[in-house]
């Protein structure tokens, strides 16, 4: 299967048609006013969209992703990696990693990072797949709104 990938970025149309989708079934409590707003306050923070598509046009998979200086180098953190479900297991995910590998190392990244959500073992999965190794626990505190 041959595939494009391609940016896409606030106020174009295929942020809403083909972006927003994916990632809202990722993070189901994402509805689309707060989606927007992500969008909104992200995007000027250094966020990216790359969306794989098919040969007939469809978006198959997508990743948010950004840039960081750390104390432990230059990283690409991935913040949200997602293939339609369709289309997992047809190495679209694996095509769309191995393109953020070339921008991380373009942009004298380090390493690329990411998190995942302890139950998602499909995930995990294809994660260790790529050669990607469990290096850090990453802790969180919720705050009172």
């Amino acid at each position: 299967m041959a595939l494009t990938t391609v940016d896409v970025g606030p106020g174009e149309r295929a942020l809403a048609t083909d972006v927003a989708p994916l990632i809202r079934a990722l993070r189901p409590g994402l509805d689309a006013a707060a989606f927007d707003a992500f969008v909104h306050e992200a995007s000027r923070q250094g966020l990216v969209f790359t969306a794989a598509y098919d040969d007939a046009g469809r978006c198959l998979a997508v990743a948010g992703h950004r840039v960081l200086a750390t104390s432990r180098g230059r990283l690409l953190f991935v913040e949200d990696l997602v293939t339609a479900p369709e289309a997992r297991s047809t190495g679209v995910g694996g095509h769309l990693l191995a393109v953020l590998r070339e921008r991380a190392t373009a942009a004298g990244c380090v390493r690329i990072e990411l998190d995942s959500g302890v139950a998602n073992h499909g995930a995990h999965r294809f994660y260790h797949a790529q050669r990607m190794a469990v290096s850090a626990f990453h802790f969180a505190l919720e705050l009172p709104a």
